[in-house]
């Protein structure tokens, strides 16, 4: 019998997945992913998460959880860098340490550590150690890496096209309202495409006759080249994307208003938004809606909200 191998449905999921996926499958894993994020896996994460961590993070204790007893070893990579110059968020290097305290009965953590900032370091070094390390033939390997990181690419293809990690990943699909307009949603992945934790504001934003253009279809150069405005290059690779995707959109004609969704607790969100909201308020280009998300937000709240800005950009456009 294959050895099962247990990834949680969040965090990096949205960006990464593809990659994982074929990586282990290449090697002889079978592949199990949590189920899609719901109240118990909330709950669940709540239960054995501390408070002071963001929302996305009590919701990755919950995915993990809920594969305790369906894998034969979870994989929780120790993520540093995937870019050289930039760097993610503190609280991902120290996941696998936080995950081994708090659940002492866990099964294998597999923990490789991926750190593209350092010089000649690679998504796909880090790839080749983690299966060399794994005890798999170094050809093996070789395949494995390499067929990982073409999946890897043809995903960002997709992305770039106008898909999201939703219809990618997920098979999900949105219909659209009587009204034609576009607006830019901006946040980090694991909080504007997971439906329970964004609740659902894409399709919301769907029915409300809107199309959401994100980072992930912003073309990288273009959006380097946008946020050369700023003082100093962002050192948060996710931060840098929603800033320069934010400068680079809301030159766009066809781009109605900017929606950035952040999350409650999260240090580099409100320190993006700060900027965010100066950047765009100095400009005086697109109008800006900023929704804070956590355990705690009300549904009801959130779509007057948006309701209301939609109602607004769409005088706007009018006049």
């Amino acid at each position: 019998m294959d050895k099962t191998v247990g990834i949680p449905r969040a965090l990096f999921y949205y960006y990464l997945f593809p990659l994982w996926d074929v990586f282990f499958r290449e090697l002889g894993y079978k592949v199990i992913l949590s189920p899609a994020t719901d109240k118990r896996i909330v709950n669940l994460g709540i239960e054995k998460a501390v408070d002071e961590v963001c929302y996305p993070v009590k919701i990755y204790y919950g995915h993990v959880a809920s594969l305790l007893k369906k894998a034969d070893c979870l994989f929780l990579p120790r993520l540093v860098s995937i870019q050289e110059r930039s760097y993610i968020c503190p609280k991902f290097m120290g996941l696998p340490d936080m995950i081994r305290a708090n659940f002492p009965e866990h099964p294998e953590i597999i923990d490789h550590t991926f750190d593209g900032s350092r010089k000649g370091q690679s998504l796909s070094k880090d790839l080749e150690h983690l299966g060399r390390k794994l005890g798999h033939p170094p050809e093996t390997v070789r395949r494995a890496c390499a067929e990982s990181i073409a999946a890897l690419r043809e995903y960002e293809t997709k992305l770039k096209g106008g898909q999201n990690p939703m219809t990618v990943l997920d098979g999900a699909r949105f219909g659209f309202g009587e009204r034609k307009l576009k607006v830019a949603l901006l946040g980090h992945g694991y909080n504007i495409y997971d439906p329970y934790a964004s609740m659902n504001i894409i399709a919301k934003l769907a029915r409300l006759g809107v199309e959401a253009i994100t980072a992930e279809s912003v073309d990288p150069a273009a959006r380097d080249q946008a946020a050369e405005v700023l003082p100093k290059r962002m050192f948060w690779t996710l931060g840098h994307r929603i800033l320069g995707s934010a400068l680079y959109l809301e030159q766009r004609d066809d781009i109605a208003g900017i929606i950035h969704m952040a999350s409650f607790g999260c240090g580099p969100d409100s320190l993006v938004a700060e900027l965010l909201e100066r950047l765009l308020k100095r400009r005086r280009r697109k109008p800006l809606l900023c929704l804070t998300i956590d355990e705690h937000t009300g549904e009801a709240g959130l779509d007057t909200r948006l309701e209301a800005f939609i109602d607004m950009i769409a005088r706007r456009k009018i006049s």
